[in-house]
């Protein structure tokens, strides 16, 4: 969950208040929560609404693309593969995982969450629907148009070939 705060407000001490705020609002709403849903779900929704909250007041924080791992204090730490020993290995893929942090970035908001939630998270379309309160469809289409846009970002930064 923390991970998914991090990269939808792209500021890792705000990243860290924002999680604190969801934990005190899950206890106090404990008394709320259904015993047959997930409760993973449950507290992913309240970060959503948490995130989606801070991010409509405006105070989104950016990241300048010419040094992107001055503002997290180490994005290469966040994207690398930390089961992966070899440091050769991590060197070559930290360009890769900057450009790929940087496009994911990039995207709209919406685009960006559910993108997150499906593949970082491994989130299942229904956790999604559940947890942004968005229709199937409009998981679906934000989800297929958020990987468009990605891989439009990653085709202008010349990481993709000129094929559609």
């Amino acid at each position: 969950m923390f991970s998914l705060i991090v990269r939808m407000v792209r500021n890792r001490e705000l990243a860290e208040d924002l999680t604190q705020d969801v934990f005190v609002k899950a206890f106090r709403a404990l008394s709320s929560y259904d015993h047959q849903r997930k409760l993973s779900s449950w507290l992913f929704k309240i970060a959503h609404n948490a995130t989606i909250d801070h991010l409509r007041r405006g105070q989104l924080l950016t990241v300048p693309l010419e040094n992107p791992a001055s503002e997290l204090g180490g994005l290469v730490a966040i994207v690398e593969d930390e089961a992966e020993p070899s440091p050769e290995v991590a060197h070559e893929r930290s360009e890769l995982g900057i450009m790929l942090e940087n496009a994911i970035g990039r995207l709209r908001p919406a685009y960006r969450e559910v993108m997150l939630l499906r593949h970082r998270e491994e989130l299942s379309y229904q956790e999604i629907v559940e947890i942004t309160d968005w229709s199937l469809g409009a998981v679906k289409t934000n989800l297929h148009r958020g990987r468009k846009e990605l891989a439009d970002i990653l085709r202008q930064e010349g990481w993709l070939g000129d094929n559609p």
